[in-house]
């Protein structure tokens, strides 16, 4: 089962704006456009007001920080918890937050109380708010489009970002420089009331389970674990951390390119902006066509290349005219990196846990991305502009080479979701949910012709049910009866086990019947159920003898 699984291309729509056909995605998708125009304007007149209050550089440069860090931090939790609870509630809670802070900022402005620890307080409250909006809406996507329109789908929202973020800071210095920076903080806020406002009014299906919800520290190992041991979202989070890291430069650089290479200012970088969301675009457009015509790792690799020769592009020319047209085939290629790598995990991905993947994947491409900037600024400063191009250039034809040894995968045809099982034996004792640990055994009867098949069939078995919770699974011959095989594994609660069964997927169930046709017995393979006792006798609390004796 190492084969890369290609979809039927009838699966995937061409078409690059049927997700638009739906009103919901339609309408929450053109809000985000809004709110993130309003977002970069933010940016912009954040950090200009803390230039003027503040002469230390490294105030300046927390600004952006203040915003980065809480998504590093909170995007693991924000995945366990977008998991468990209402998504659509989720992404209303953290639109309010971010509202309410832009609100306040703006007030505080208005005011005159200028401090810039204020300014980074609020820029962290915000940040908070992003980490926790953007697994929920990513991983609502899945719940509002049909399957076949979520390459499509995330192709817009990664087309959309890019090309609010060519106009966006320049759209920003305008209205800093035409109004201040409080008209600028009061747009922002009304842009933020767009989105909050579509949410409260939109409604969509939201997964539900009639099992009690995780614990949120089981959750998140839970979400690692099956990341970890899921083959196409461990390739695609790797393959992600590295383009991000390589792929990067161009846009880290693009400042000292446009004043050291071109000798040109705003107007110039304005422009080279323009055609970087020119080419993201344009690649929106037909990305549809290509994956219909090219699987996704070969996608992936020409991404690479496509952002490698605009990084050796800029290195090499001094003419505002080239630097734009390069720049336009990396924005092309930006796009299509993502978007495959993004629809990689979300296919890979069942909808109970894709929260928590995608928070996950989000959390370390931003690492990557973040690694990159400072690595490529340093090599500029340290070697020449030109050197750090270059690097990165054969540093993207690396990342594109790994694709023969690590390649993503794509799982359109994959049916991932859950249903409930109805062979679970029915436990002759009154178990609460927390009852456990939970010990199961299923025996088999293998005949000598079957068993390199079984063997291999239980590798996969192992992969599939440690990845949703069975927890010391172990596979054990009889030495009297040589054909007689146990599959043992643990569960820590009665309701982990439950839950272990509801998320088996129609692959997993596949898997199963397999195995069974391999059984030879004269009965099905026996499921026997234990729970774990202690031995040790409960010791009976002893009264403590007072420290004064009494009369």
């Amino acid at each position: 089962m190492n084969k890369q699984m290609r979809p039927d291309t009838q699966t995937i729509s061409s078409a690059p704006f049927s997700p638009l056909k739906n009103s919901t995605f339609r309408a929450i998708w053109l809000a985000g456009l809004v709110s993130g125009l309003g977002w970069l304007i933010q940016t912009v007149a954040m950090s200009w007001l803390m230039a003027t209050i503040s002469s230390s550089n490294l105030m300046v440069a927390l600004v952006q920080a203040s915003a980065t860090l809480p998504p590093f931090l909170l995007s693991v939790f924000a995945g366990a918890i977008v998991d468990n609870f209402d998504r659509r509630k989720v992404m209303l809670t953290a639109r309010c937050l971010m509202t309410v802070a832009g609100g306040a900022l703006t007030i505080v402005v208005a005011l005159g109380f200028l401090n810039p620890w204020i300014i980074l307080g609020f820029s962290f409250l915000a940040g908070c708010a992003i980490a926790f909006n953007d697994p929920a809406w990513q991983a609502s996507v899945g719940d509002i489009v049909n399957r076949r329109d979520l390459p499509a789908a995330l192709t817009l929202t990664s087309v959309g970002f890019n090309t609010v973020r060519s106009v966006g800071p320049a759209l920003g210095g305008i209205i800093l420089a035409s109004f201040g920076p409080l008209t600028a903080f009061a747009l922002y806020t009304l842009c933020l009331l767009v989105p909050l406002l579509v949410v409260w009014r939109c409604k969509w299906p939201v997964p539900t389970s009639s099992l009690p919800r995780e614990a949120l520290i089981t959750a998140i190992s839970g979400g690692i674990r099956f990341a970890i041991m899921s083959k196409e979202i461990t390739a695609a989070i790797v393959r992600g951390i590295l383009f991000g890291v390589a792929g990067i430069s161009t846009l880290a650089l693009l400042p000292l390119v446009v004043r050291d290479h071109l000798q040109g200012g705003p107007v110039a970088y304005g422009a080279l902006m323009a055609g970087f969301g020119s080419g993201a675009l344009l690649a929106g457009l037909i990305s549809g066509h290509l994956r219909q015509m090219l699987p996704e790792e070969t996608l992936l690799k020409l991404a690479c290349i496509a952002c490698g020769a605009c990084s050796l592009s800029l290195a090499l020319t001094s003419s505002l005219l080239v630097a734009a047209a390069a720049l336009m085939v990396g924005g092309a290629g930006w796009v299509i990196g993502w978007s495959g790598s993004n629809i990689s995990v979300q296919w890979a991905s069942p909808r109970w846990i894709v929260g928590r993947t995608i928070a996950l994947y989000y959390a370390l491409t931003n690492d990557g991305i973040a690694l990159g900037s400072w690595l490529w600024g340093a090599m500029a400063q340290g070697y020449s502009l030109g050197s750090a191009l270059e690097a990165s250039f054969g540093a993207l034809l690396l990342v594109a080479a790994l694709g023969f040894f690590l390649p993503i995968h794509e799982r359109a045809e994959a049916d991932l979701g859950p249903s409930e099982s109805d062979d679970i034996p029915i436990a002759a004792l009154d178990l609460e949910p927390r009852s456990g640990p939970i010990t199961i055994r299923i025996e088999y009867v293998i005949p000598c012709r079957n068993l390199e098949g079984f063997l291999g069939l239980m590798r996969e078995r192992r992969r599939a049910q440690s990845r949703i919770g069975a927890r010391g699974w172990t596979l054990l011959r009889s030495l009297q009866d040589t054909s007689r095989w146990t599959e043992t594994f643990r569960t820590a609660t009665w309701a982990d086990y439950l839950r272990l069964n509801h998320h088996l997927s129609a692959d997993d169930r596949d898997l199963n019947e397999r195995i069974v046709c391999l059984h030879a017995g004269a009965l099905p393979p026996s499921i026997d159920l234990w729970i774990e006792r202690p031995t040790v006798p409960v010791r009976k609390s002893v009264p403590l003898r007072p420290l004064i004796s009494q009369p």
